[in-house]
C-alpha cells in the first residue's frame, strides 16, 4: 500500500517543477526578445529618415502633436511587422531560426559596407530631403487648410489664439506626422528586422522592445530637433548597427534553436 501511494504522488510533484520551468523560460526568452529588438531598433532608427521627420516637424508644430502622430504610426508598423513574423512560426523554428539569423548577418555585412563608404557628414543629403517633403506637404496643406486660420496652434510658438488640447490629435499636422511616418517606415529596414526578429523570438518582448526603442528615438528627436539631426553622426551609428546584427547572428553559434530565446 505505501509503494502504490508513493507511485500516485510522484507524478503530482513533478507538475510545479515543470510549471516553474517553463515559467522561468518564457520570462528569459521575453526578456531576450526584448534587449534584441530594443537594441537593433535604436541603431536601426537613429539617423534614419523617420527620426529626420520627427526632428524638422518638432521644430515647427507642436511638439505633443507631432510626437503622437509619428508614435501612433511606428507603434501600428511594430505590432504589423511582429504579426507578419510570427505568422511565419507555422514553419518549423529551425528553418525560420537560421534563415534569419542569415538574414542578420546580411543586414550586418551591408550596414559595415555602407557606414565604411559613407563620408561623416552623410545625413545631411537625407535631411534635405525630409525638410523638402516637409516643405511640399505644407504648401498642400496651407492650400487646403479652410477652417483653423492663421491663428492655428500647430503653427508654432507664435501662436495667439488657443485650442482644446483633444483637437491637437485630430488635427492636419496629426495626420501628416502618422502619414509621414508610416510611409517612410514601410520597407525600412527596422521594419524588416522587426519581422525577422518576431520570427524567432518571443513576439511579445519584440513587440514591447520595439515600441520602446521606437519612442526613445522619436522622443529624442521632436526634444532634440535640428541640433541632434545635425550633430548624430551617420556614419557611426551605421557601423555600430552592423556590428549588433553581426553579433546577433554570432550568437546563433551558441543558441540551440529548440532552446525557446
Amino acid at each position: 500500500f505505501p509503494p502504490s501511494l508513493q507511485k500516485e504522488s510522484s507524478p503530482v510533484a513533478l507538475v510545479p517543477i515543470v510549471n516553474e520551468e517553463s515559467a522561468d523560460k518564457t520570462n528569459l526568452g521575453f526578456i531576450h526578445a526584448f534587449v534584441a529588438a530594443i537594441s537593433v531598433i535604436i541603431v536601426s532608427e537613429l539617423g534614419d529618415k523617420t527620426f529626420f521627420i520627427a526632428a524638422i516637424m518638432a521644430m515647427r508644430y507642436n511638439r505633443l502633436t507631432v510626437l503622437a502622430g509619428a508614435m501612433l504610426a511606428l507603434g501600428l508598423m511594430t505590432c504589423l511587422s511582429v504579426l507578419f513574423g510570427y505568422a511565419t512560426t507555422v514553419i518549423p523554428r529551425v528553418y525560420t531560426y537560421y534563415v534569419s539569423t542569415a538574414l542578420f548577418a546580411i543586414f550586418g555585412i551591408r550596414m559595415l559596407r555602407e557606414g565604411l563608404k559613407m563620408s561623416p557628414d552623410e545625413g545631411q543629403e537625407e535631411l534635405e530631403e525630409v525638410q523638402a517633403e516637409i516643405k511640399k506637404k505644407d504648401e498642400e496643406l496651407q492650400r487646403t487648410k479652410l477652417l483653423n486660420g492663421p491663428g492655428d496652434v500647430e503653427s508654432g510658438p507664435g501662436t495667439t489664439i488657443p485650442q482644446k488640447k483633444w483637437l491637437h490629435f485630430i488635427s492636419p499636422i496629426f495626420v501628416q506626422a502618422f502619414t509621414l511616418t508610416f510611409l517612410a517606415e514601410w520597407g525600412d529596414r527596422s521594419q524588416l528586422t522587426t519581422i525577422v526578429l518576431a520570427a524567432r523570438e518571443d513576439p511579445y518582448g519584440v513587440a514591447v522592445g520595439g515600441t520602446v526603442g521606437h519612442s526613445l528615438c522619436t522622443g529624442l528627436a521632436v526634444i532634440g530637433g535640428r541640433m541632434i539631426a545635425q550633430k548624430i553622426s551617420v556614419r557611426t551609428v551605421t557601423i555600430i548597427g552592423g556590428i549588433v546584427f553581426l553579433a546577433f547572428a554570432f550568437s546563433a553559434l551558441f543558441i540551440s534553436p529548440d532552446s525557446g530565446f
